[in-house]
């Protein structure tokens, strides 16, 4: 991602290739079994695979734990090619490019004392190694101990089991940024704090953490800045704590940790809460029971071994983010530490979630499988806007400046226009109205940059120093469409209702009708000049024109009229997988990562492994040929996805890459949140069981399906032929089947008529 922070890249190695098994599977007994936590790991600066990293956490957890194999501060914190494992994090990072914050961790050494990062680190081996969702093991060759470890939400159980040694230790490295510990020997306790943080955070904030052994303590030191010292009290920009003993052969040291961002206090409540005297064992058995409940939501049958495997590592991504920032206090009262304003208040509050990325897919499964959790997201927000007085776009743990648009405003449509409830959605809509004046002076990625502009002209400008403005200007524009339809909902003034109507057609302002493709405009009015649609970034975002052009998310009817009709349209979205892959980099002043992702992936154009064109492959949809979207969906289904350590092809971005490939293997994918909507594509599964939250089950049938039978011949609704190439939300909430004839070659009748198109904004003039 993401070249708010970072400009400057390089060349790169790819593969999202995926051999799978054409051998049809059914489910196993246990789902968390099909998880690889290590899908996209290797990954690097200049190339991404996923960018992700071993996230052992509970659904939504407040803390991540992972291996730590890179240095104190390097976003890539665990690289699938490393050999050496130098800790064992908490960590809340949501993205290498936005980096951790909050982080600690771990490690157990044997004789020779080190306690550097570099250092200390042993030497591992994948072979020794086991990662699912719920529990983390490996075997550290350099000392002769394997560390487990299993979390809750805000706490973790740590088992260590050592040589006969009598010098064995665990660290815990409180990082640097400013941090403290406290070694409380007759409690076998370590307490502390940390600092660290890359932005978005109050002047008072810390991770408070209380750390209780099994076992006495014969070795008490510290370390501060480097330097080892024979105390019980560190307190510094980088300090640590050492603990040490005598061990036997084979000898588990247990160790229970909790953090709060609210107090020490708190922390040992959360200790005390949530894994008090239980077991390792019973902590490893609640957090696979959790695992299991959330996976099988989703049923899967049929398919590869492969294929399932990809298919419930992409569910556990999703499920990941964004992270619960809140804590229950000793009334058992929902309370946050705000990143906003350094209090501590009442409700919910998440955070780690850029919405540019997860408005498209991720927001949108939790609306259809999650409207509990989606209503406590939306609490979340009313707190964000009542404590910082802006909407989060990027929040990491408070507002964090990257990437573009004002794309709260889909997530908060989406959720009221499918009937979620339980928040202010008046105070909600008060927020959105702000963003559409204005932007906070300090970080231009919330709020609008350039909604001067945008509301005096219905675009923003190419040549008044703002950049990215088309991108700006097709984003702005989706926001006000959603605003518009909430506006309806809502009840609110009809000039006002008109006014967001109006301005969610500022898409044309930036189209050009020469090259059929958006493109910068001139304050004066003219396009910019000389126009490429393949530089990437300039007018755009992480793109070029042939990935912004389809932005138009509320209204492709219109889009394809301005591209001159149905055959134009059809022709434009093929070109996308027929031009070569050639770019202009000359914005960036490098190649980077997200441009030679997609000119390795072998499709021509189109670059799945970033967000903007994720959904293009829907819109033959809304032409006579929607054929070419089940052909083109499944080969992407297969091509660029697999469960492997290289499995995606592209940044993961807090669950969107993965829910896309969780839509799409269902059949359905949300082109335009804020309708009732998603179209069809062609799924992956013989069967796919939906268990929703009301407790009706959808089930997606798909006979003769194959490798080979990619196209739909025919839909079958709840026993009736069904000629749409959309389901509609209420459709799926009452529970039912859908049936699709799949079949090696195309069925060029079936839902090429006007009527079979999905939702657009032409089509209520």
């Amino acid at each position: 991602m993401k070249y708010f922070l970072l400009f400057c890249l390089g060349a790169i190695l790819f593969s999202c290739t995926s051999k799978v098994s054409t051998q049809p599977t059914t489910t196993p007994t246990k789902l968390v079994d099909m998880v690889n936590p290590l899908m996209g790991t290797d990954s690097e600066f200049k190339l991404s695979n996923g960018n992700t990293y071993p996230a052992i956490a509970r659904p939504w957890g407040m803390n991540f734990w992972t291996p730590q194999t890179g240095r104190m501060g390097d976003g890539w914190g665990y690289t699938y090619d490393s050999y050496k494992i130098q800790g064992f994090k908490q960590t809340h990072q949501p993205s290498p490019w936005i980096n951790d914050y909050a982080a600690f961790s771990l490690m157990p050494v044997t004789g020779e004392l080190k306690f550097k990062g570099a250092e200390r680190a042993s030497w591992f081996s994948h072979k020794a190694e086991v990662a699912q969702p719920h529990y983390y093991k490996v075997y550290l060759a350099d000392y002769d101990v394997t560390t487990e470890f299993t979390p809750t939400d805000r706490a973790v159980s740590f088992r260590f089991t050592f040589p006969e040694n009598d010098n064995s230790y665990i660290l815990l490295d409180a990082f640097d940024g400013g941090s403290m510990v406290k070694i409380i020997p007759e409690e076998r306790k370590i307490v502390g704090y940390c600092q660290n943080n890359h932005g978005g955070v109050p002047a008072n904030f810390k991770n408070y953490f209380v750390a209780v052994f099994d076992k006495d303590f014969e070795v008490v030191k510290t370390w501060k800045d480097d330097n080892l010292q024979e105390t019980d009290e560190a307190q510094s920009f980088h300090v640590g704590g050492i603990v040490g003993f005598k061990t036997k052969k084979g000898e588990e040291v247990n160790v229970k940790l909790a953090s709060s961002f609210i107090s020490a206090e708190q922390a040992e409540l959360n200790l005390s809460r949530e894994i008090g005297d239980k077991s390792f064992e019973t902590i490893k058995a609640e957090g696979e029971q959790i695992w299991e409940k959330e996976l099988g939501r989703i049923k899967v049958e049929g398919g590869s071994e492969a294929e399932q495997k990809t298919f419930y590592s992409c569910l556990y991504r999703t499920l990941l983010f964004p992270r619960k920032f809140y804590e229950f206090d000793a009334d058992n009262n929902i309370v946050h530490y705000s990143p906003y304003n350094g209090e501590v208040l009442p409700g919910y509050m998440f955070t780690d979630n850029g919405f540019w990325d997860t408005f498209r897919a991720v927001f949108p499964f939790f609306t259809l499988m999650y409207p509990d959790l989606n209503s406590q997201i939306m609490e979340g927000l009313v707190n964000t806007y009542k404590e910082s007085g802006w909407l989060p776009e990027w929040a990491s743990p408070g507002h964090r400046g990257c990437m573009i648009g004002s794309n709260s405003a889909s997530l908060i449509a989406d959720s009221y226009l499918k009937g979620i409830r339980g928040y202010d959605i008046e105070t909600l809509y008060e927020a959105m109205i702000k963003n559409t004046n204005g932007y906070m002076e300090q970080i231009h990625s919330v709020g609008r940059y350039g909604a001067d502009y945008y509301n005096e002209l219905g675009y923003v400008p190419y040549n008044v120093g703002i950049n990215e403005n088309t991108a700006r200007t097709l984003e702005y524009a989706y926001a006000d469409y959603c605003i518009w339809k909430l506006a309806q909902e809502l009840g609110k003034p009809q000039e006002e209702i008109d006014l967001f109507k109006q301005r969610a057609r500022n898409f044309h302002n930036v189209f050009d009708a020469e090259s059929k493709l958006m493109r910068g405009k001139n304050e004066d009015g003219t396009f910019q000049s000389p126009f490429s649609p393949y530089k990437w970034g300039d007018a755009f975002t992480e793109g070029n024109s042939w990935h912004y052009t389809w932005s138009v998310f509320q209204d492709i009817e219109g889009l394809k009229q301005l591209m001159g009709g149905n055959d134009d349209f059809v022709a434009m979205l093929d070109s996308v997988f027929v031009v070569p892959p050639i770019f202009d980099d000359s914005y960036y002043g490098g190649t980077i990562h997200e441009i030679r992702e997609m000119q390795i992936a072998g499709m021509g154009n189109y670059a799945h492994g970033n967000q903007p064109i994720q959904h293009m492959i829907y819109l033959y949809n809304y032409s006579d040929q929607p054929w070419k979207t089940q052909a083109h969906v499944r080969e992407v289904l297969t091509k660029l996805y697999s469960y492997q350590a290289d499995g995606y092809c592209g940044d993961e971005d807090n669950g969107q890459t993965s829910a896309w490939y969780v839509f799409s293997s269902m059949g359905f994918y949300p082109v335009c949140p804020g309708t009732d909507e998603y179209v069809l594509g062609s799924p992956l599964f013989n069967k796919i069981t939906l268990t929703l939250e009301n407790g009706n089950e959808f089930v997606i049938d798909a006979t003769n399906n194959s490798k080979e039978n990619v196209y739909v011949n025919d839909v079958v609704l709840n026993g009736e032929s069904y000629n749409k190439n959309f389901l509609k939300h209420a459709t799926i909430q009452n529970g039912g089947e859908i049936v699709f004839d799949m079949a090696s070659q195309p069925n060029k009748t079936r839902g090429t008529e006007t009527t079979s198109f999905p939702y657009s904004m032409t089509f209520e003039d």
